[in-house]
């Protein structure tokens, strides 16, 4: 019985699709192990969205060699797929798989012996792939999250997935709400929404066959769920009858993650955004209007090319003044094989960095006033296996992060909580009701 662990890096998505892959190898036989118990094999699944990414792959197979040095080294997902002889090239990796044969990595290492598996490759032409895996992740007691899309039809000049996932796929409707029915029974609560592009859900064998609309409306009707949270979804696919049905659900919870990029027009049309700030804020508005409670999150890039002081800081106002709770803020970095990376105005790697910290303080305030404005408030929270210090914590439904005294029999348990003060390490306080 070999034993074998995995190592995630990047995305929801990559997550519950490492979960998939570890059944697999569960139901042959495999032990999963820690990384730090001599495992017989390493599977490392990797993200390529930022170069920081890649570094992160490198530093991880020369960690798994000083642990087990002579056990196999697999390197699966996003860089596998786009660099697939870089990473051979990398002292220790022993097998390379791309976005489709990672969830072939059982047959690839049980029929191939130790000798023949040096600097095994197996990658499909990105263009060609059209099936689709499902996938959820296990093992965390509280949510579990499901994937419902994968890959990208748009051309985003900055972004590497439309390379590394193919294009946009779905699973169905009827498969989705069974794997979710299927979740439930293992007693999780809540499921998290995951893919590339979650919005443009529904295209099947090339061509779209259901909407993401549809697909909200049947999960709502699953009865052993509690909770339905939706990872991130594009503002021009956030639709009012989206934005409507959320409002008036007692399942999916009022939380938007909402990526902006820029607030700089000039700035969304060099990167090919699909929508302008104008549009963005009347989603805002909408939502706010409908759901004052709701938490919106923002992603944001700083220093793209041609990104001006004076550019950066409409992106700041903008920010600064629309109704957001946090900020994820991304420092841009060239990737290989983007528009992008041969624009001209390149900001240099120091200015970057100031941007990046100026929206991260930006962010700081903005939660602690979402914070502020929901104390002394009543919520639901679901309390996690999550221990530090003797305090507990979990999230409400607005995504606000809740700690009280340790009680084990509050693990994996929703509790009614008035909110009552925001602590120095930035949760909040609460009593049950």
């Amino acid at each position: 019985m070999k034993k074998i662990t995995f190592y995630t890096l990047g995305c929801k998505l990559n997550y519950s699709e490492t979960s998939t892959i570890s059944q697999m190898f569960q139901k042959k036989g495999y032990t999963v192990v820690p990384f730090h118990e001599t495992p017989d094999i390493f599977i490392i699944n990797t993200c390529s969205v930022t170069e920081n990414a890649d570094k992160k792959c490198k530093k991880i197979v020369q960690e798994s060699k000083k642990i087990s040095p002579h056990a196999l080294v697999a390197i699966i997902g996003c860089y596998a797929q786009l660099k697939p002889k870089e990473i051979s090239e990398i002292p220790g990796v022993d097998m390379v798989l791309g976005a489709s044969e990672k969830f072939n990595l059982v047959e690839h290492i049980e029929q191939t012996t130790q000798k023949e598996l040096f600097k095994f490759q197996a990658n499909t032409k990105i263009d060609t792939i059209t099936q689709y895996h499902s996938a959820y992740s296990t093992g965390d007691r509280t949510r579990s999250f499901l994937k419902v899309q994968d890959g990208c039809n748009y051309k985003c000049t900055f972004c590497t997935i439309p390379n590394a996932r193919g294009k946009s796929r779905s699973g169905t409707i009827d498969n989705i709400f069974s794997l979710a029915k299927s979740i439930g029974e293992q007693n999780i609560k809540e499921i998290v929404l995951t893919g590339v592009n979650i919005g443009d859900f529904g295209i099947q064998e090339g061509r779209r066959k259901e909407t993401f609309f549809n697909l909200i409306q049947k999960l709502d009707t699953v009865e052993n769920v509690s909770r339905f949270r939706i990872s991130s979804i594009e503002p021009n696919l956030l639709t009012e009858e989206i934005i409507h049905f959320i409002a008036q659900s007692e399942k999916f919870v009022p939380h938007f993650h909402i990526p902006l990029q820029s607030g700089s027009d000039t700035i969304l049309e060099s990167m090919k955004r699909r929508y302008r700030k104008d549009m963005y804020e009347k989603k805002i508005h909408s939502i706010k209007k409908q759901m004052p409670h709701c938490c919106v999150g923002i992603d944001v890039i700083v220093g793209f090319p041609g990104e001006t002081e004076e550019l950066f800081l409409e992106t700041y106002s903008f920010l600064k003044n629309i109704d957001c709770s946090y900020l994820h803020v991304f420092t841009y970095s060239e990737r290989d094989n983007t528009p992008a990376q041969t624009f001209h105005g390149i900001v240099n790697k120091k200015e970057r960095q100031e941007r990046s910290h100026i929206l991260r303080e930006l962010s700081d305030n903005k939660k602690k006033q979402f914070y502020q404005k929901n104390l002394k408030k009543n919520y639901t929270v679901l309390f996690e296996n999550d221990i530090e210090n003797g305090k507990m914590h979990g999230f409400t439904e607005n995504y606000i992060r809740v700690n009280t005294p340790y009680d084990p029999l509050l693990i994996n348990e929703l509790r009614k909580v008035e909110l009552l003060d925001i602590t120095q390490n930035g949760t909040v306080t609460a009593r049950e009701i």
